[in-house]
């Protein structure tokens, strides 16, 4: 087993790594003073994201995360996500990495049809349009997708949808014009086969952005919209892939997606641990060093073994996704969705210990980041339903 990034993605981690030097640690705080000057709870895209990404493409640093258009491997781009993730709000989109349009392009490039890629998959491509994904549901469990509600019913040449989502992450940002969304063509079909994906224009009547909701408190600048669709109509042609695919879709979609949020969250951890070191290196107490504090020594020991410990882990499933497929490494793919975020909020959490009451305000990124670490837990699946499907495997070896 090789976890090494290959020559060519080593190149692209050198640039990438002088980018986050030059550019986006700088960018945090004026990326935080435009955010806040547009306005509360403003979703609008600070100018210096738009900066960023024009670097970026004059760099050779875009769309990097499906191998059919960089080149690279699931485990080449996991090294690279792992840096991205020091800087999770500014690198990730500064790339044109981010979720979800990541996970939609990827949904486009594998099962859209050429009229739908160029409407729709260029210019999310080309970084001029951003999307969401809805799939969650408020009144159901939607850790199992087969329990959503949300109705897709054919009449002539459309379909009628009806139902209410949430969760639909960059459904507030002003340039989100097209959302995916999962809902059920024929609840008599077999489990599996009653959900359908479809393409809805943001813009189409009938369908309401009520809200933005936030995370702890947190309203990310693309939003994490509860959207209500009444009697929304879409072309025929808007179907993705056929009725009754919707679930082979978000499987297809979610595996390698998990990837690239363990791997960030292995940068956030990063980050979190190299600015707790620097913190207690500074502060005296009692005396002494911060730093001279055995419980605090503990803290910085522990974090770099959960830290290298992870990394191995989310390493292998890029390496098993390029060997075997997502499908053949669906195992290792739910163990770093719950090992990867465990990582970070434990690491994360520690560093804001270290920086007292400093640690739970916006004066340092930890406490933003522990609140993202923390979504992950259940964004995605929740934890339980991973761990649910690595006991089963576990406990059928021995059957």
């Amino acid at each position: 087993m090789q976890l090494s990034p290959s020559p060519q993605a080593q190149e692209v981690i050198e640039r990438l790594k002088r980018f986050m030097d030059e550019h986006v640690y700088p960018a945090e705080p004026v990326y935080q003073a435009q955010l806040a000057a547009n306005g509360p709870h403003s979703h609008v895209v600070p100018q210096i994201i738009e900066d960023l990404k024009v670097e970026a493409r004059a760099q050779g640093l875009w769309n990097l995360f499906l191998p059919d258009w960089s080149g690279l491997t699931h485990l080449d781009y996991a090294h690279i996500a792992e840096i991205t993730g020091r800087s999770p709000y500014i690198a990730p989109e500064a790339l044109n990495c981010s979720a979800p349009s990541t996970g939609n392009m990827e949904i486009l490039h594998m099962f859209g049809t050429p009229e739908q890629q160029e409407r729709w998959l260029e210019p999310m491509k080309d970084g001029r349009m951003r999307s969401g994904f809805s799939m969650t549901e408020p009144q159901v469990a939607s850790s199992d997708a087969r329990n959503i509600s949300t109705s897709i019913v054919r009449d002539g040449d459309e379909y009628v949808i009806n139902g209410r989502k949430w969760w639909t992450t960059g459904a507030a940002d002003p340039r989100c014009e097209i959302l995916i969304l999962m809902g059920k063509t024929d609840p008599e079909a077999a489990p599996h086969e009653q959900q359908s994906m479809i393409l809805v224009p943001i813009d189409t009547p009938g369908v309401e952005v009520i809200r933005s909701l936030p995370i702890f408190g947190y309203h990310d600048q693309q939003g994490h919209a509860e959207i209500l669709f009444t009697d929304v109509r879409v072309p025929v042609g808007n179907m993705l892939a056929g009725e009754g695919k919707g679930f082979a879709i978000a499987q297809a979609r979610l595996g390698p997606g998990r990837i690239h949020h363990a791997m960030r969250c292995i940068g956030m951890a990063e980050r979190g641990l190299e600015l707790m070191v620097r913190r207690v290196a500074e502060r005296e107490v009692f005396g002494g060093r911060l730093s001279d504090q055995g419980v605090v020594q503990n803290w910085i020991a522990e974090s770099r073994l959960e830290i290298e410990q992870a990394r191995l882990l989310v390493l292998k499933a890029a390496w098993m996704i390029d060997e075997v497929g997502a499908k053949g490494a669906a195992i290792e793919i739910a163990a770093v969705k719950i090992v990867g975020p465990r990582a970070a909020r434990s690491v994360l959490n520690r560093a804001i210990q270290a920086f007292g009451g400093m640690g739970v305000t916006d004066d340092t990124p930890i406490a933003r980041m522990w609140a993202s670490a923390r979504i992950l837990g259940i964004a995605d699946g929740p934890d339980e339903v991973h761990l649910r499907s690595v006991a089963r495997q576990e406990m059928r070896k021995y059957r």
